[in-house]
């Protein structure tokens, strides 16, 4: 469990690091390019823990002790006396398409960490589970469209889906405006293409913060093997009762047990619970009694007995996939997937605003670290998908018109535009409070869901 914390931690820091850097570096690289003086750049607010000042204008670089955000402090006679001789390079006295070139860069370099850790992934290969369909929940949108345990999912309403990952976003994408049934090109059991029409609601989309794809009734496909015991761990509380490899477990508790998924799912959730197992041994019906040992699994406690299944042993092979593309190819595969993402991002924030997706699915600083860990855990190439991913929504958070942030920016600019001149400093002293207001609340929210998903 703390392993667990202390990588999540530490893999949060480090994508936090990479994205706040890059952000602020835009705005930097720009600034000095239009010709505005850089007094300071810094990762991190509070406390310095490093600094040093560079040969160029002798700009300060800090490395700050509070690691959630990070700023570009520039010349600007709004904030204190600027020297006659330096006045043409202050950022007010900019021209307006100078400023608002300075705004974007952070949130455009943003994007463009995104497209360029996209390409690596598509370069090196991303593992993932190719879209198989395990067996329905019952009587949910997935059994009534006519799913069957092992239909493969090709594409969806014509998007082609290599992997799980790409069939949850083409669903929730085709679901945002759909007026009509899905139409789910599958490859059934047999190697027959088949199209199953799938009725989708927001409601079963976005009203929850769950999985999105699992309110639909979705589940992932794993080989349905016997429950037969493959090996007795030593030790264990299987081994305790008197569990033997070869051993099938009939029932448990009265309650037949069709599958080894069946048995997992008696098993986990009773950790110390006492369970009657009747086990065909050979010939012999014998009964048995074991109580589950408690162990951690992420975040939560499980029943284990201490035994394995050797059945599925290259079955699930079959479900492995390994997207990889050439160069060029992996190159507008990244572009594409960098756009599909920004969009899709920004239609779920307006769902969100307008009530039709559920607050719930607002993260803060913790989810987003256990997301960070759990990248991580499975490899490099996940973790550089995660940060690229973070970044589309950082980039996309700084440009919302909220006073404060870029996009807050870009909006005043706009009314300078309009107005031939910059809106009064009252104006823009009551609109960063409005700003400061709307993020707290935001950030509170976001720190809300994080807890109640720990606790609950």
């Amino acid at each position: 469990m703390f392993s667990n914390v202390v990588v999540s931690a530490l893999a949060f820091l480090v994508a936090l690091g990479i994205l706040i850097s890059i952000h602020e570096f835009g705005h930097f690289w720009v600034a000095r390019r239009v010709g505005v003086k850089v007094l300071r750049y810094s990762i991190g607010f509070g406390s310095a823990l490093l600094r040093r000042n560079g040969r160029v204008d002798n700009t300060e670089y800090v490395l700050a002790a509070i690691p959630l955000g990070g700023y570009v402090k520039m010349l600007d006679e709004r904030e204190g006396a600027v020297a006659p001789a330096e006045q043409h390079r202050a950022f007010n006295r900019q021209p307006l398409w100078a400023r608002s070139a300075v705004v974007i860069a952070g949130p455009a370099a943003n994007f463009l960490l995104a497209i360029i850790a996209y390409w690596i992934v598509m370069m090196i290969g991303i593992s993932g589970v190719a879209p198989l369909v395990g067996t329905p929940v019952p009587d949910s949108s997935a059994a009534r469209a006519g799913f069957k345990h092992e239909d493969l999912i090709v594409a969806v309403n014509g998007q082609k889906t290599q992997t799980w990952t790409d069939a949850r976003i083409a669903l929730l994408e085709s679901s945002l405006n759909a007026s009509a049934p899905l139409q789910i090109t599958v490859e059934d059991v047999s190697g027959q293409q088949v199209i199953r029409q799938l009725p989708v609601t927001q409601d079963e989309m976005l009203k929850s913060d769950g999985d999105a794809v699992a309110n639909l009734g979705f589940r992932t496909w794993w080989p349905e093997v016997d429950p037969i015991i493959g090996e007795v761990i030593d030790g264990g509380a299987a081994a305790a009762a008197g569990l033997q490899a070869g051993d099938r477990i009939v029932s448990v508790d009265g309650e037949p047990i069709p599958s080894w998924r069946a048995l997992v799912q008696v098993v986990q959730p009773n950790a110390g619970v006492a369970l009657a197992l009747t086990v065909k041994r050979g010939e012999q019906i014998v009964p048995i009694t074991l109580t589950p040992e408690s162990v951690v699994m992420g975040e939560t406690s499980v029943g284990r007995i201490g035994v394995m299944e050797t059945q599925s042993a290259g079955l699930a092979s079959k479900a492995q996939v390994v997207v990889k593309h050439a160069p060029l190819a992996a190159f507008g595969e990244a572009l594409r997937r960098t756009w599909d993402m920004s969009v899709l991002t920004v239609r779920m924030l307006g769902k969100l605003v307008v009530g039709q997706a559920s607050l719930d699915n607002i993260s803060g600083p913790i989810s987003i670290a256990q997301f960070a860990g759990q990248s991580v855990s499975v490899g490099i190439d996940h973790y550089i998908n995660f940060i690229a991913l973070i970044s589309i929504s950082l980039a996309i958070l700084n440009l919302l018109p909220v006073p404060m942030l870029d996009g807050g920016h870009l909006l005043y600019f706009a009314a300078e535009a309009i107005r031939g001149k910059p809106l009064s400093e009252r104006v823009q002293l009551w609109g960063q409070q409005v700003g400061i207001v709307l993020l707290g609340g935001l950030m509170f929210l976001a720190f809300y869901n994080d807890i109640w998903r720990l606790f609950r």
